[in-house]
């Protein structure tokens, strides 16, 4: 199907009804316009990117920009909207900056980041799952993304992060707000929120160099690579990039995986009966489920060509991470859940300089999440029909607004 600035998809490109199943979509274009132009909700015009080739390419290519500015004039520069001060320093974070900026904070933040702070975290991860679980078995909830699938990676990144346990009940009050989905009513509640955050953040930042604790913002704090240091504004955008990045696509990784699964008895009945196959079915689920859609936006600093399209520069290109991981060109029977599949080199956690650096951490609390759901509560099945069930319209995002579940002990 063609799209153009006055055509749209079956359903509205990002809508409840599209993230359901965007699927046939993605494929479709991927044989008759694999870089197609589409409107967004928004009504910004941007340039899909489906195939699996082209979207590793264009994950990889200089030439497309992270940060808007760099693929702008300076006449658009000056004429970009006001933003308030207080968000100002989130616009700097490492996920919308190119070398050499992205370069240099990456560098800092892996030396705090590393496989050996993640691999600590296992025995607490572990720990927060069988008490969310044990809360479960007690009070019966209907909804596993707010019993189980959001509190525990928002647990496991509180505890990352070294926030005092006084400050917790806060936090986790502040950080729900922050993370509900984007609708306006939404946005608005998250603003008061979003400054006590803000503020909280900053206090404790100076604390912690002054008293340096257990954790990673006081890793961050004392991070230091050739008499270079994070500065206070590029702390508070890091701990906000790891709350809102991590937090989000795990409670998708849990979530989705856990309806792929039910969907698919036989398949959660192997992992079921062989738990050390959650390595390969945790990558199956993130190729399968897709928690993240689309790569975060990308900007073409110059004209150039994807795919033998012609791309203008200061355009918008997503390049689409769904479609990507259901590519039959480098996966056979792309769209069957196996968890067993060899050689599944998915795109999920992105590809180049911009591989998601909390991807360690993200598989870590999957694999636990699902396979202590599948121990501890044999009997979980889905509590509604699988097509009543309501998906999150968000534009990067692919994830449930709840996930209905029942069992019985």
């Amino acid at each position: 199907m063609t799209i153009t600035d006055s055509e749209a998809p079956p359903a509205t490109f990002g809508s409840r009804a599209f993230k359901a199943d965007p699927f046939p979509f993605y494929a479709a274009l991927r044989v008759t316009q694999p870089v197609s132009r589409v409107v967004l909700p928004d009504r910004q015009r941007a340039w899909l990117v489906t195939r699996y080739a082209d979207v590793a390419a264009c994950l990889k290519d200089a030439r497309l920009a992270k940060d808007r500015r760099n693929a702008m004039t300076p006449q658009q520069i000056a004429k970009q909207p006001w933003v308030p001060a207080f968000v100002r320093p989130l616009e700097r974070n490492m996920l919308d900056l190119d070398d050499p900026d992205h370069a240099r904070l990456r560098a800092l933040v892996h030396k705090a980041f590393t496989p050996a702070t993640v691999e600590r975290l296992r025995g607490r991860i572990q720990v927060i799952a069988d008490q969310l679980i044990d809360r479960m078995v007690s009070t019966h909830p209907r909804d596993l993304i707010a019993a189980y699938a959001l509190p525990l990676p928002l647990a496991v990144i509180v505890e990352l992060l070294g926030v005092p346990g006084r400050d917790r009940a806060r936090f986790h009050r502040w950080s729900r707000a922050i993370v509900r989905p984007p609708t306006p009513l939404n946005m608005a509640r998250a603003i008061p929120a979003l400054l006590a955050f803000m503020r909280y953040l900053r206090g404790l930042v100076r604390r912690l160099r002054d008293d340096p604790q257990e954790g990673l913002l006081t890793a961050l704090v004392q991070v230091e690579e050739a008499g270079d240091r994070l500065s206070e504004d590029e702390l508070l955008a890091m701990a906000f990039l790891l709350l809102i990045a991590g937090h989000e696509t795990t409670v998708n990784l849990i979530a989705s995986g856990m309806f792929a699964l039910l969907q698919h008895p036989d398949q959660m009945e192997q992992l079921r009966a062989d738990p050390s196959l959650i390595k390969p079915a945790i990558e199956e689920l993130l190729r399968y489920t897709n928690p993240l859609e689309t790569a975060t936006e990308r900007y073409a600093r110059e004209d150039l060509a994807i795919a033998d399209t012609a791309i203008p520069r200061g355009v918008l290109v997503l390049a689409v991470l769904a479609s990507a991981n259901r590519d039959e060109a480098q996966f056979p029977n792309a769209d069957a859940l196996d968890l067993s599949r060899a050689e599944n080199r998915h795109l999920a956690f992105g590809l180049g300089s911009h591989f998601c650096l909390g991807a360690p951490l993200a598989r870590l609390e999957g694999q636990i999440a699902i396979n202590t759901l599948l121990r501890r509560l044999p009997t979980l099945r889905l509590g509604a029909a699988a097509d009543t069930l309501r998906w999150r319209a968000t534009p990067t995002l692919r994830g449930l607004e709840a996930l209905p579940v029942r069992y019985y002990k």
